[in-house]
């Protein structure tokens, strides 16, 4: 629960961070990137948003059909109405919570791992669900914020954005790990039923709500990337391609043998890419140009454009950030089991190698390859 704490105190000030962005400029995280890479070098950023999607609404999708089959198998029926769905969605997120620290017998102690083994699980347990989930969301923060009020505070938004999302991920992996500890299935449909037993079944439709709303949101970002990348099509087109593609990732997992397992997989390549791009965006815009962004210049063309066709610097940190932070990562696929994580007893600290490497590597790199002044302030209107 302490790493849980502490992980995402780190990984949502850094979403809170990245929201400040979309609200400051009005534009999506995609655009902005151009800032950064260059009006065509934030392709390459750009095309792993919209990958990335794809694969959430494969995850999404999976969780909802598990629980739904939770549900028949417990009571044999499916849809009831569910009235307001605010005031119940509360009611039972509190019920939810008592039950699992009174029904289950919740393991406080018990711990399987020691010294060195303890200090691996920390580590690949922050990469995973502590500072690895709010670093997840980065890519989507400014596509959100970028509608909030004008003369907003930007202290408002950096809390309201980032308290947002720690509250209930800190309060869900409570309760999560609450439920985990006394289980011997990975299964979350199986999980829920085995610690709530009737009450699973208000608990499973709680629970159904959270992936549904989410894919609507992929859907929306994976248009907006598809945009960024200059595709003249569509929305309602990519949003038909990027379901067809998100079935597939669905079709993958129900073949799976294992899901808890390819989720690891999945989360774990998702964080380092992310880390990579992330310690660029957050050094291009706070540090090297203080918040200033030419926003009519992100969309001009490539050859006139002031912030270039393709900045090297960026492309060539986040790369470096990319090997650094698989050198420090220890996933679940082989593949992507660095030398360095493997060396020290499988440590994971890929998300932070991945943040600073690029981060650092791109402060270093830009004078060398930027030659053009700097924008004027940021346009918001």
């Amino acid at each position: 629960m302490l790493v849980v704490v502490i992980g995402n105190v780190i990984g949502c000030a850094l979403f809170g961070l990245f929201c400040i962005m979309g609200h400051r400029t009005g534009v999506n995280q995609m655009v902005l990137s151009r800032a950064a890479f260059g009006r065509r070098g934030a392709y390459l950023p750009a095309t792993a948003q919209m990958l990335m999607t794809m694969g959430w609404l494969g995850v999404n999708t999976w969780v909802v059909l598990d629980l739904c089959l939770g549900i028949f198998k417990e009571m044999g029926y499916d849809h009831p109405r569910t009235g307001t769905k605010y005031a119940v969605g509360i009611v039972i997120m509190a019920v939810m919570s008592v039950l699992a620290w009174t029904k289950a017998d919740v393991a406080w102690t018990h711990s399987t791992v020691h010294g060195r083994d303890k200090l691996t699980s920390i580590t690949q347990l922050m990469t995973a669900i502590g500072v690895g989930w709010g670093i997840t969301w980065l890519t989507w923060s400014s596509d959100y914020t970028r509608f909030i009020r004008p003369g907003t505070s930007e202290r408002k938004v950096f809390w309201s954005t980032s308290l947002g999302i720690f509250i209930p991920t800190v309060w869900l992996a409570f309760v999560g790990a609450s439920v985990a500890s006394v289980a011997t299935d990975a299964d979350p449909a199986t999980l829920v039923t085995a610690a709530f037993g009737a009450a699973s079944i208000p608990v499973l439709f709680l629970i159904m709500h959270g992936p549904v709303a989410t894919n609507i949101l992929n859907l929306f970002s994976a248009s907006l990337a598809a945009l960024s990348l200059d595709i003249k099509a569509k929305r309602w087109m990519v949003s038909v391609v990027v379901s067809i593609v998100g079935t597939v990732m669905l079709i993958v997992f129900i073949e799976s043998d294992n899901f808890a397992a390819d989720f690891d997989k999945w989360l774990a390549s998702v964080v380092v890419w992310i880390s990579a791009w992330g310690g660029v965006m957050l050094v291009d815009y706070f540090i090297l140009r203080r918040g200033k962004i030419d926003v009519r210049a992100l969309y001009t063309d490539p050859r006139g454009s002031i912030y270039g066709d393709v900045n090297w610097a960026a492309v060539t940190a986040v790369l470096a950030g990319l090997v650094a932070g698989w050198a420090r990562e220890y996933g679940l696929v082989s593949f992507m089991q660095g030398p360095i994580a493997k060396a020290t007893n499988n440590v994971d600290l890929s998300w932070l190698t991945g943040l600073l490497v690029a981060g650092v590597g791109y402060y270093l790199l830009r004078p060398f390859f930027v030659k053009h002044g700097e924008p004027q302030p940021v346009i918001t209107t």
